[in-house]
């Protein structure tokens, strides 16, 4: 491998994105038991090969429960599109429901049971979070996005004298 060119076996390779350019990824699946987890492996593989570890185990948290949701509630494709813009990590979950959750403050769900905890975990765990219905169109079928945003610690800038 010549260090100057950057010549691999495989042929000549571009070099990687500097940390804080921004980048996104898109991630489509069906409505099956198995998507969630898919998600949540290409999400952990994304976030550490831009070495965005840090974040990974909350954006799991809240990928696994957005995208449960879709396949639990909906009965079509769905999405996950993680999108890096320095310092902040928005991950949108999109499906064909134009229902979204309620806006109101969850009512207290019992230790025993299946569900209804994801609003409150997305609510404590994420920076900011949101979502929007989509209307039907001539470009698609509509559906909503929730969506939310994590933001990488702040690091102290260390000065030399």
């Amino acid at each position: 491998m010549s260090p100057a060119l950057d010549v691999r076996p495989d042929g000549p390779h571009p070099e990687p994105l500097p940390f804080t350019a921004s980048w996104i990824y898109e991630l489509h699946f069906p409505c099956d038991p198995r998507s969630p987890g898919i998600a949540r492996l290409t999400l952990r593989a994304v976030l550490t090969a831009y070495h965005l570890a840090e974040l990974a185990d909350r954006a799991e948290l809240l990928t696994t429960e957005l995208a449960t949701n879709s396949v639990r509630h909906t009965k079509g494709p769905a999405s996950v599109r993680l999108h890096w813009l320095h310092p902040v990590l928005r991950v949108s979950v999109w499906d064909m429901s134009p229902d979204l959750p309620s806006p109101a403050p969850p009512a207290p769900v019992s230790v025993h049971a299946d569900g209804g905890r994801g609003m409150v975990i997305l609510d404590t765990v994420a920076d900011r979070w949101g979502g929007c219905a989509i209307g039907e169109g001539p470009y698609g079928p509509g559906g909503k996005t929730m969506w939310f945003e994590l933001s990488l610690p702040t690091r102290p800038v260390r000065v030399t004298p």
